[in-house]
């Protein structure tokens, strides 16, 4: 008689989700001397390449190109962009499937029996079923099953009218009107870029900030600069419903039709299904098992948790170094090592770019600000906008902390997170030379601010800066 019992698996680290904190747990795993399975339903490709960070920036780049024909005749060049809609989006489709063909290309070189096509969830502690029967039994287990976006129930009720990030880059054409609800990063991304390309844009938003700007200066030049090509409306309930084709907006006793709604409120976890109920772990309020931000471990079990699955930094590299901590340390448990974490670093891509570099403000920092509204090179650019705020600390003047607005700020915004991550002070970054003309001598103003206000010298080098800079 044949035996149908499903085929088990045993392994040293088991590895829930292919994206990119998946991957990098297994990639770190493996080379650590533990067997890996890499349990996936889809392995369709990360978030990063499939519906996230690349499709975003190529629809983004599209809308900055088109802007950029608006702003020829600033040099003395007429012209007006046409934007063929089914091409913008043709494009952005067809680079996406390069980058997400070359993502699947590293599931092809995976060592053979590695990746495990099914969904899984837990039986045990390190016991896993997946969806066709089959048993995993592993010495760790690491959680990257990623997010989702986050669709309130008036929303889905619109079927087809709605769109999430997941959805959006997959239409054949533009709107011509459309309605985003959710103010966050890649909200306003999406709202500029489809604005820029000739798209009636109105954005909704239930608080009174936007984009996660913490600086209160630079989050009110952030919305003036947005306000310039779309209607943002902040504090307001959004209603919606079907009407004519499309889907009406209400709101504080306005009330507009569009042709289609992006939602943008958010992304949770994609932890239904796990069977987290069998593991006996504590949950937090997202229904996240508790953590150690350090180690990447649940409890004081051999389980590990990282990238969005955990809501806590969605951005790439804080889920690929999350992936890393926690492979690590599922190889090697029950030895289990905290990891020191990069600083906090993120950057919108709208246009100019926001950046956020380090730690907010507090009560004793110290503030220097670099407006870049009559910056030289900014201006030679025609794009002089925007504005640098520079957080330091007492008695030296060390860098903490900085958050920008400006031409530039997404390169800028490294050079100071590096300097942040050595311990600069602003007179020490005005050691250093800056060419003229460029965007990064922009930045000098707020670091002179803060050396003044902790009566630190300026350096030499920095006597007879040119003007504009």
């Amino acid at each position: 008689m044949a035996d149908n019992t499903p085929p088990h698996f045993t392994c040293d680290v088991a590895i829930i989700g292919a994206g990119t904190a998946g991957l990098a747990a297994e990639r770190v795993a493996r080379s650590d001397g533990a067997r890996t399975l890499l349990i996936d339903d889809r392995f369709a490709g990360t978030t990063c390449a499939t519906v996230g960070c690349m499709p975003s920036k190529l629809l983004v780049t599209a809308g900055m190109a088109a802007q950029a024909v608006r702003r020829a005749h600033l040099f003395g060049i007429d012209a007006t962009p046409h934007v063929d809609g089914t091409r913008v989006m043709q494009r952005v489709r067809q680079e996406r499937d390069r980058f997400v063909a070359a993502t699947k290309k590293g599931f092809d070189d995976l060592p053979e029996g590695v990746a495990i096509k099914g969904c899984a969830r837990f039986t045990g502690p390190t016991a896993l079923t997946l969806d066709d029967g089959r048993t995993v039994s592993a010495r760790a287990v690491v959680i990257a099953t990623g997010s989702k976006p986050i669709v309130p129930e008036p929303y889905r009720a619109l079927g087809d009218l709605v769109d999430t990030n997941e959805t959006i880059f997959d239409r054949d054409e533009l709107p011509r009107a459309l309605a985003v609800i959710g103010a966050g990063a890649l909200g306003l991304e999406l709202a500029q870029a489809f604005a820029s390309l000739g798209v009636e844009v109105v954005v909704f938003e239930r608080g009174e900030r936007v984009g996660g700007v913490h600086d209160p200066v630079v989050h009110d030049e952030l919305v003036r600069i947005l306000r310039q090509c779309m209607t943002l409306h902040l504090g307001v309930d959004a209603s919606p419903s079907p009407g004519n084709g499309g889907v009406v907006i209400s709101w504080d006793g306005g009330s507009k039709r569009f042709d289609r709604v992006l939602v943008s409120t958010g992304r949770e976890p994609k932890l239904e299904g796990l069977g987290l109920n069998q593991t006996g772990f504590a949950l937090n309020d997202h229904g996240v098992p508790v953590y150690d931000k350090r180690t990447m471990q649940c409890g004081d079990a051999a389980v590990f948790i990282a990238g969005d699955a955990d809501a806590d930094r969605p951005v790439l590299h804080e889920a690929s170094d999350e992936g890393t901590i926690a492979g690590r340390n599922a190889a090697r448990f029950p030895k289990v090592e905290p990891a020191a974490r990069d600083l906090p670093f993120t950057i919108t891509f709208t246009d100019p770019p926001v950046a956020m570099v380090g730690e907010p403000a507090r009560e004793d920092s110290v503030i220097g600000c670099a407006p870049y509204d009559d910056q030289g090179r900014a201006k030679v650019m025609a794009q002089a906008e925007g504005m640098v705020r520079l957080y330091a600390s007492k008695p030296d003047g060390q860098l903490t902390g900085a958050v920008m607005i400006g031409p530039g700020m997404d390169h800028i915004a490294h050079l100071l997170a590096l300097a942040i991550m050595r311990g600069e002070t602003a007179t020490s970054l005005l050691e250093l030379p800056f060419y003229h003309p460029t965007l990064e001598e922009g930045l000098k103003p707020g670091l002179r601010a803060i050396c003044h206000e902790v009566h630190a010298p300026l350096p030499p080098r920095d006597q007879g800066t040119p003007p504009g800079a």
